[in-house]
């Protein structure tokens, strides 16, 4: 999810401002889908009765993992780790042995979907990190339903044209903060210079 509200896209005009408002209704549907997945969720945990949460045994600690474990795939993949494996955290073994599987069982598409979001991600200042952060650990605290409803909601938002989506986040940028929660509260469309209200 990271880099969507980039900002980008041309202005509208001539024939492109047709197009783009014969396609509002589907746009105005799709960010109601969203709006009302993120304002149902926001409202389900500001009616959460706050009643502490039952004790539950810390997970135990990983094990460490021999270098020997791994797959000669994955030897080659970490030759830089080999030096200092076993003076690496098992936390950190385990992470990069699930790493360098998960990278193995890539296509080269995958590769390069994978290396593009990686440089894209080592390019943000800290605070953009720490904010994709925040927002990841809010989805993951979302129950099932409603990570399942947001998924398909980005889903068809990244199916859209990209005329659409450069639409979406421009109409999304120029709102006001109280704009944005309000819109989001009634699960309504930003408003739109094509379609007068």
């Amino acid at each position: 999810m990271v880099g969507i509200f980039k900002k980008g896209g041309a202005e509208c005009g001539g024939s492109s401002c047709a197009a783009a408002s014969g396609c509002q209704a589907m746009t105005r549907m799709l960010l109601l889908c969203a709006s009302l997945s993120l304002a149902s969720a926001n409202l389900s945990f500001a009616q959460t009765p706050t009643q502490p949460a039952p004790a539950v045994p810390a997970p135990a600690a990983p094990a460490p993992r021999a270098w020997q474990s791994l797959s000669p795939q994955q030897q080659h993949l970490l030759q830089g780790f080999q030096g200092k494996w076993d003076s690496l955290p098992a936390e950190r073994q385990q992470a990069l042995a699930r790493g360098s599987h998960r990278w193995l069982s890539m296509t080269p598409e995958q590769r390069v979907g994978a290396q593009q979001r990686f440089a894209q991600w080592r390019a943000m200042p800290p605070e953009q990190r720490q904010l994709v952060r925040q927002r990841w650990q809010q989805f993951k605290s979302l129950p099932p339903e409603q990570q399942a409803r947001v998924r398909e909601s980005f889903r068809r938002f990244r199916q859209m044209p990209m005329q659409q989506r450069q639409e979406l986040r421009r109409q999304w940028r120029q709102m006001t903060p109280d704009q944005r929660r309000r819109s989001v509260q009634r699960g309504a469309a930003p408003p739109s210079r094509h379609n007068p209200r």
